[in-house]
């Protein structure tokens, strides 16, 4: 199987490089960091994992990558479209340069790698595309407004196409994942409850590609709790929300 992942240099989409790779796949790692890609094929088996540098907020440059990952290795039966950046955005600090650089990775990039697979995954009626998400799509939560407005854009585009690729033999499913170690969390200055290694994720997000279902989240008691908060009536999500602020 030929697996396509973006954003592989570190955290879930390096230990996602080296699930697949471990299993005997082809894997074919994306990142904009050169150098550490090279450190990835290098701690592979020969031959298992090929790296494509690409900035994914570059639309020609996927559709480019994606033609030439296929002309190199063939057909694409996996793409986990996983790149993504986070940065803390409250009242004080909010700018929309912050803001318009989340989108462009979170949703847009996701948006580059569709247009660019899509096509080719139905003309041949076949293939398997995931796009990372998170919970906090779920609801906004203080600090992580344009991060959660970015994720839930992806899971509502991911609802919307699902069905029509469906139709044609394609398969998308969205990635929610909770709090999962990487260095873009070890910068984070709050708790961070049901923390998971980045190993832990990748099993589990393997598994349930595997499994087939639309969404695939962990872990499923942060993923209930934050659905049941996003369902309360504002006065109280609020109330229990704000318990989240920063002292002034």
């Amino acid at each position: 199987m030929n697996v396509w992942i973006t954003g592989a240099s570190s955290g879930i989409g390096l230990a996602l490089a080296q699930h697949y790779a471990e299993a005997g796949h082809t894997v074919l790692a994306s990142a904009r960091a050169s150098a550490k890609l090279s450190a990835l094929s290098g701690h592979a088996a020969p031959g298992t994992i090929h790296c494509y540098p690409l900035d994914v907020t570059d639309e020609a440059a996927v559709l480019a990558v994606v033609a030439a990952m296929e002309a190199a290795h063939g057909p694409l039966d996996l793409a986990i479209l996983n790149a993504g950046t986070y940065a803390s955005l409250g009242v004080k600090d909010f700018n929309c340069a912050a803001a318009r650089a989340l989108m462009e990775v979170n949703y847009f990039g996701i948006c580059h790698g569709l247009a660019a697979l899509m096509p080719r995954f139905i003309a041949r009626q076949r293939g398997t595309i995931a796009a990372m998400a998170s919970l906090a799509g779920y609801c906004g939560l203080p600090y992580a407004g344009t991060y959660s407005a970015a994720k839930s854009a992806v899971i509502r585009l991911c609802e919307s196409l699902a069905p029509e690729l469906a139709r044609q033999g394609v398969r998308l499913c969205v990635i929610n994942p909770g709090f999962v170690k990487t260095p873009l969390t070890d910068l984070n200055d709050f708790p961070m409850p049901l923390l998971m290694p980045a190993h832990t994720a990748a099993q589990r997000i393997a598994q349930g590609l595997a499994a087939g279902p639309f969404e695939i989240r962990a872990p499923r008691r942060l993923a209930w709790l934050l659905r049941v908060l996003a369902s309360l009536p504002y006065g109280l999500y609020f109330r229990l929300t704000r318990r989240l602020l920063r002292a002034p």
